[in-house]
């Protein structure tokens, strides 16, 4: 089979578009032939040999995908043909992929193999910051940092469907106007006084807001009224500052970090909340901007693309 390979760690030339051994199923796994996998942030930080990496050179990135079932393996609950997708599975930038039982995620007939790609990793992590990290209700100001990303737009949707008001901010015109089309009530620009601005729209301060920048951490708690929550969930502006606990106790105010792996612990749980997902999708709750698609074998390119910044929607690549 062929798939997008990198050896060595590096910029985009590093990526080499080869023939590879056809995974050999375990116990415990499907054959997946893929037909769209997400491009992340991830990937790239792999290639440069930023985050860790399973297995051995030539390395496969790639995490998130869609495709039919090749070889069910012999287990009963799944047949040749089966549309399936994965959010956490590696080695996805492939023409197959092994996938395990418990990760493996039925996708509605009404979801495109193109929309499950694109949506799950973003879409879940929306999913699960909105219900869990803070438990979004009616009437609740909501700050999102970047919210014309992948991850803003639709945290921005799933808030307006729980009753929420979305203030975001971005860095262009540009992106405003995206993230207004997705229903944000308000959008500033980083370049402005946002801070001035957030506290008079919130007339004091916000309930909760999502920071994916890091180094704005302590503007966002600035921003945040007493007993409101900070949610900390990446850092695509550098490492935060530390927090003081003086701070956090004087303003009764809470610091929660995010992760998606803390909540994707089992299949039961993997296949509710894509479901709550796919259902969001396929009832047009919500609405996932078109993909910006690449062939696989163009990986380079999409790469490219991805580091450019110029891109408000999701990549997936198409073997």
């Amino acid at each position: 089979m062929k798939a997008l390979t990198f050896s060595s760690f590096g910029g985009s030339e590093v990526l080499e578009y080869i023939e590879v051994p056809k995974p050999v199923l375990k116990a415990g796994e499907l054959l997946l032939e893929m037909k769209a996998i997400g491009l992340n942030f991830a990937d790239i930080y792999r290639r440069k040999g930023n985050y860790h990496l399973s297995g051995e050179p030539p390395y496969i990135a790639g995490y998130e995908g869609a495709g039919i079932v090749a070889d069910a393996n012999n287990h009963a609950e799944f047949k040749v043909g089966d549309r399936v997708a994965f959010a956490d599975v590696p080695f996805a930038n492939a023409e197959y992929v092994a996938v395990p039982v418990s990760h493996a995620l039925p996708i509605p007939e009404a979801i495109s193999f193109e929309t499950a790609a694109a949506v799950l990793l973003q879409g879940l992590t929306a999913q699960y910051l909105a219900t869990d990290s803070h438990q979004t209700k009616a009437g609740d100001i909501v700050l999102i940092h970047a919210v014309a990303g992948g991850v803003g737009q639709l945290l921005t949707q799933i808030t307006k469907l729980l009753g929420g008001t979305v203030i975001g901010l971005t860095s262009s015109e540009e992106k405003a106007a995206i993230a207004l089309q997705n229903g944000a009530d308000q959008v500033y620009l980083y370049s402005d006084n946002w801070k001035k601005q957030v506290i008079v729209f919130a007339a004091g301060g916000v309930d909760v807001v999502y920071d994916s920048v890091g180094s704005t951490l302590q503007d966002s708690f600035n921003v945040t009224k007493d007993c409101g929550q900070v949610v900390f969930f990446g850092m695509s502006g550098g490492d935060p500052a530390f927090v003081d606990p003086r701070m956090l106790m004087d303003g009764s105010k809470t610091l929660t970090g995010g992760d998606l792996w803390s909540y994707l612990t089992s299949r039961e749980e993997r296949v509710k909340r894509s479901g709550q997902l796919f259902e969001w999708i396929s009832t047009k709750q919500i609405m996932i901007a078109e993909p910006a698609s690449f062939k696989l074998a163009d990986g380079k390119a999409a790469h490219d693309f991805l580091e450019s910044r110029k891109s408000t929607g999701k990549i997936i690549l198409i073997p």
